[in-house]
């Protein structure tokens, strides 16, 4: 861009015709290397084909679409009476509710975030960083499921530590 400005600016009038644009052009395009692959923009999208091209759509799953948002909008509505059950009993006398409820405030937590991952740092606008914070995400998830499971069992237990510290 730069390069076209300071040419026009350096250029006679009369060359600033048509066929001076057209030559002008051609020039510029020649220098640039105007190829076909396209050029990486940080932040910016990378799209393969032209504007005419159909959107290839990803294979039907039942890990996505409908049976996805049917998992987790059961999961919230289960989080309201689970929470309410786990705290009007005692943590310790029942270990299965509370093994249940630390599970599924991990796998809310997880949905969430996966699907702001997803929105705001999609693999094809952000090649690098994307699958980087997928993976990063996942590990967490894992390492907190495996904290719960640990905290659970050897120690007072979620629903146990939460009324302990709303006492305090």
């Amino acid at each position: 861009m730069s390069a076209s400005i300071l040419l026009r600016s350096t250029l006679p009038k009369t060359f600033a015709s048509t066929t001076g644009r057209i030559v002008l052009r051609s020039a510029l395009q020649v220098r640039h290397g105007s190829s076909s692959t396209p050029h990486y923009v940080p932040g910016g999208p990378i799209y393969q084909g032209t504007v005419n091209d159909p959107t290839t759509f990803p294979p039907p799953s039942k890990t996505h679409g409908s049976y996805h948002w049917a998992f987790e909008r059961l999961l919230s509505a289960a989080l309201v009476p689970m929470t309410a059950a786990a705290f009007a009993t005692s943590g310790t006398a029942y270990p299965v509710l509370d093994g249940l409820l630390g599970i599924s405030l991990v796998m809310h937590s997880h949905i969430g975030f996966d699907s702001m991952v997803v929105d705001y740092l999609h693999k094809r606008k952000f090649p690098i960083i994307g699958p980087v914070i997928t993976w990063t995400l996942r590990t967490a998830t894992v390492g907190v499921l495996v904290g719960v499971y640990q905290f659970n069992t050897n120690d007072i237990g979620l629903t146990e530590l939460i009324a302990k510290v709303w006492a305090a």
